[in-house]
């Protein structure tokens, strides 16, 4: 297997960023991190953990539609034992939503049993919503405050400060910008990052992180590459990248004058298929590998 790429992408505005959640923290009572499904440890900040210490906290597992559905129950049951309770979530269509505020009470019931002992019976329950860039904050938002408070865009980084937002009867939400730290240690997380769009494509080779992600699925999800792009004929499970996006590039009529394959549109085009589950359900992120 080729080299993962060094990726490195830590904008000013993202030590900005951890001062607010650090100064915000004391305000609120739950924290909800919200990470990819399909890589369910890269996409979770440390940076944040430390932030967040013994803080109560949920997470949602979003994207779930878009990651393998087996894997993403063996997650919750790893957060689960972690002490950290986590549903399997879509928050541009709402699935698995409703389960969201009842398990915030949940996780506070001890503390709301308290305040209404001291008489707080309407008590707003404030909730921060943290996560890395283009992880589905304002999509949440947007879904729980039923309108479009919240500025969606499928890019990193358009969350650029705090916002307060009402949920409901009983419920506020502070959404804050996107995170990333300010190093990846192992270069695979950044990879991984990459390949989700959590790392903008522009600081990327395009055309060797389109390789890198063909390399992994023809290894891990064989046949659902085989399927997508009619190659239930080829062994494709011990392919190099760049050969499997040669192969792909051709199956797809991705020529250029002269008949040479068009790699860097085919590399465009896997990247898009993958991020929107046109390849299939799946989880580069397995638990205890």
């Amino acid at each position: 297997m080729s080299e993962a790429q060094t990726i490195q992408w830590f904008p000013g505005h993202m030590t900005k960023t951890k001062r607010q959640i650090e100064k915000s923290l004391k305000l609120v009572d739950v924290v909800a991190e919200i990470i990819d499904a399909r890589i369910p440890i890269s996409s979770r900040n440390p940076v944040l953990s430390k932030i967040i210490q013994n803080k109560p906290r949920v997470i949602l597992m979003n994207k779930c539609d878009a990651a393998d559905p087996i894997q993403t129950k063996r997650w919750i049951e790893y957060y689960k034992e972690k002490g950290i309770p986590a549903i399997a979530v879509d928050c541009k269509t709402g699935k698995g939503l409703n389960a969201f505020i009842p398990l915030v009470k949940d996780v506070l019931s001890d503390r709301i049993k308290a305040w209404k002992a001291k008489g707080m019976v309407c008590r707003q329950i404030r909730i921060m919503v943290v996560g890395i860039p283009n992880v589905g904050k304002s999509s949440l938002i947007n879904r729980l405050c039923k309108n479009s408070k919240a500025n969606v865009e499928d890019r990193p980084g358009v969350t650029r400060s705090n916002q307060w937002f009402t949920i409901g009867k009983g419920f506020d939400l502070l959404d804050t910008p996107g995170v990333l730290w300010p190093k990846f240690e192992d270069k695979n997380v950044g990879e991984k990052l990459a390949f989700t769009g959590a790392v903008k494509d522009e600081v990327v080779d395009m055309e060797d992180l389109a390789s890198r992600l063909l390399e992994v699925l023809c290894k891990n999800y064989e046949n659902a590459v085989k399927k997508r792009y009619k190659l239930e004929d080829t062994d494709i499970s011990e392919l190099k990248g760049y050969e499997a996006l040669q192969l792909i590039g051709k199956k797809r009529g991705m020529l250029v004058p002269g008949g040479e394959i068009d790699t860097e549109r085919a590399s465009i085009m896997v990247l898009d298929e993958f991020r929107s589950a046109k390849i299939g359900r799946i989880t580069l992120e397995q638990v205890g590998k």
